[in-house]
C-alpha cells in the first residue's frame, strides 16, 4: 500500500513560474522541448505518488494564452506506421489523437512538423491530409553528418534549408507522439531562423526524468532507466554541471552526450550559449515538491518490478529483447530487489496452485488482497474483480451478483454465433451483465459503485490476460502486471 509523497499543488506553481521566469530570461520568446508524456503521465504517477497524471497538462493550462503547441513526426516513423506499445496506435493518428486532446484543453496548436524528410510518399499524403484538416504543416530534411558537421548545420544548406515555422505565442511547446521523432534539431533550427530574422528566442528542455536533484541511484531515477531500458538510457552524474558548479546533479547519457556539440551549434547560432551544463538546460521542479521520500523510493522499487514483468512478457510475445530484461534484472539487483517484493505476487501463485488453473490477485488500497480463480463461468480476472468489488462494497462473498442464468445465454452467444472458442466471460462481458443486474438488484448496484476505488490499485495474474482484460484493467486505473506464460501451449494467443 502506497502512501501519498508528492505535492501536486505545489508543483503545478514552481513549474509555471520557473518557464515563465526561463521566457524572460530570453527576452520573451522561448522553444520548450517537451520530453515525455503531456497526456496521461501514469508512470510519473506511478513513482511519484500525489502526482497527478494530467499536471503538465494543468500546468500549461494555466499559461495557455502564452503557450502554443507544435508537435513533431518523424517522416520516417510515418513511412513505416510505427505503433506506440501502451496505445497500439500508430504515430500518425497519435498526433491527431494529440491535436484533439490539447483543443479539448483550450490550448492551441499552432502547427504540425514532419522531420527527417526525404521525400516519403507516406510523409506526403499524411500532410496532403493534415492540410485537409486545416492544419499548418511545415517540412524539416535530413541534415548530412547531423549533429557533428557543425558548420553545415548552421548554414543555408543545413537548418536554413528547413521551413522557417510560424509562431504567435511566447512559449513554443515542442512535443512528438514518442521518442526519436526530431524535438531538439527542430527547436534549434527555430532558433537559427529566429536568429536570422533578429528576433530573440531561447531553448529549454522540460524532461521529469530523471529527477536531476535526486541522487543516481535513488529508486525513482532507477525506475526511469527501467522504463527506458528499451532506449538504453542510463542516468548519470551530469560531469559540465558538476565542473562549473561544484555541485552533484543527474541528467541521461543521450543529453550528457550531445552538450558539447549543442552548446557549439547555439554558439554559432546566437553568438554563445546560455548553459554550462545539460542541466542548466532543464526547467523540472518535481525534485522540490517531494514530501515524503521513503513513500516515493517504494512507489520506485514497486515500479521496477512491474518493468520487469512487463519486459519478461514483451519478450515471450516476441516484441522484447534479452537486453532489455537483463538490464532490469540488474537494476533489480542493484536495489536487491525480487518479484516476492511486490505484494500481489505470491497470492495469485498460491491460488494457482491449489486451483491448477490461472488466477488474479488485487491489493485494494487499505492493503487487503483478494483473488479470484477460473471457473466454467469466470476467467479469473472477472472472477478477482467482482470478489474486489464484493469487498469494497462490504457485500456477503457467498451472495451472487451475476444469476448464472444471465451468465450462460451470453455464453451461448459467444461460442454458437461470435466464433469463440473460450466460454468464460471476460472483464467487459461481466461488468455489462453486472450493470444490467444493477437495475433490479441493489446488491449489484453497490458492486457498480465500487469502480473507482479501484484507481491505483495493484494486481497480478498467473498468465499473459487478453487483451480485452488489459484494456479493462488499464481503463479502471488497475496496475496490473502478469508472469511471462499463456494459459495453453498454442502458437497463436489471440488478443
Amino acid at each position: 500500500m502506497i502512501r501519498p509523497g508528492f505535492d501536486n499543488e505545489k508543483y503545478l506553481k514552481l513549474q509555471s513560474k520557473n518557464i515563465k521566469s526561463r521566457i524572460n530570461q530570453f527576452g520573451g520568446k522561448l522553444y520548450l522541448e517537451f520530453g515525455g508524456k503531456l497526456f496521461d503521465d501514469f508512470h510519473a504517477a506511478r513513482v511519484l505518488p500525489g502526482f497527478r497524471p494530467d499536471s503538465k497538462i494543468k500546468m500549461l493550462m494555466e499559461m495557455k494564452d502564452d503557450a502554443e503547441i507544435v508537435i513533431v513526426i518523424s517522416a520516417n516513423d510515418i513511412e513505416r506506421n510505427k505503433v506506440r506499445g501502451d496505445l497500439g496506435i500508430t504515430y500518425d493518428l497519435d498526433l491527431l489523437r494529440l491535436v484533439d486532446a490539447f483543443r479539448a484543453s483550450g490550448l492551441f496548436v499552432g502547427s504540425v512538423v514532419i522531420t527527417h524528410y526525404t521525400g516519403q510518399p507516406a510523409a506526403n499524403s499524411f500532410q496532403q491530409h493534415l492540410e485537409k484538416l486545416g492544419l499548418r504543416v511545415y517540412r524539416h530534411y535530413v541534415i548530412p553528418d547531423y549533429p557533428s558537421n557543425i558548420p553545415f548545420i548552421v548554414s543555408d544548406e543545413g537548418f536554413g534549408k528547413n521551413d522557417y515555422i510560424e509562431t504567435e505565442r511566447s512559449l513554443i511547446v515542442v512535443t512528438a507522439p514518442g521518442p526519436g521523432s526530431g524535438k531538439m534539431a527542430t527547436c534549434l533550427s527555430q532558433l537559427y531562423h529566429e536568429h536570422k530574422r533578429g528576433i530573440q528566442a531561447g531553448y529549454a528542455k522540460f524532461e521529469t526524468f530523471p529527477v536531476w536533484n535526486l541522487p543516481l541511484k535513488h529508486p525513482v531515477n532507477l525506475a526511469y532507466e527501467a522504463a527506458t531500458a528499451d532506449l538504453d538510457d542510463i542516468n548519470m552524474i551530469d560531469p559540465f554541471h558538476l565542473e562549473a558548479y561544484g555541485e552533484t546533479t543527474v541528467n541521461y547519457n543521450r543529453d550528457v552526450e550531445i552538450f558539447p556539440v549543442l552548446g557549439a551549434i547555439m554558439d554559432r547560432i546566437g553568438g554563445g550559449c546560455h548553459y554550462k551544463s545539460p542541466t542548466d538546460m532543464g526547467v523540472n521542479m518535481a525534485g522540490y515538491c517531494i514530501t515524503d521520500n521513503e513513500a516515493c523510493s517504494e512507489a520506485g522499487r514497486q515500479e521496477i518490478i512491474r518493468r520487469y514483468y512487463s519486459s519478461a512478457c514483451s519478450l515471450r510475445q516476441g516484441n522484447g529483447s534479452q537486453n532489455e530484461l537483463y538490464k532490469i534484472e540488474m537494476i533489480m539487483n542493484t536495489l536487491g530487489l525480487t518479484t516476492s517484493d511486490r505484494s500481489v505476487v505470491a497470492p495469485a501463485l498460491r491460488k494457482a496452485d491449489i486451483t491448477g488453473a490461472p488466477a488474479v490477485s488485487i491489493e485494494l488500497k487499505d492493503g487487503r488482497i483478494v483473488t479470484g480463480k477460473t471457473s466454467s463461468l469466470l476467467g479469473s480476472s472477472s472472477a478477482c474483480l467482482l470478489n474486489a468489488l464484493k469487498a469494497l462494497g462490504g457485500i456477503p462473498d457467498e451472495k451472487c451478483l451475476i444469476s448464472p442464468e444471465i451468465i450462460e445465454p451470453i455464453q451461448r452467444l459467444k461460442v454458437n454465433h461470435l466464433g469463440n472458442s473460450n466460454p468464460r466471460l471476460h472483464t467487459d462481458e461481466v461488468l455489462i451483465a453486472l450493470a444490467i443486474c444493477g437495475r433490479s438488484d441493489p446488491a449489484a448496484q453497490l458492486a457498480i459503485d465500487q469502480l473507482p476505488k479501484l484507481y491505483c490499485c495493484e494486481a497480478h495474474s498467473t498468465v499473459i490476460l487478453s487483451r480485452v482484460d488489459e484494456n479493462v484493467f488499464q481503463h479502471l486505473g488497475v496496475n496490473i502486471t502478469y508472469e511471462p506464460k499463456y494459459q495453453t501451449r498454442k502458437l497463436y494467443h489471440a488478443k
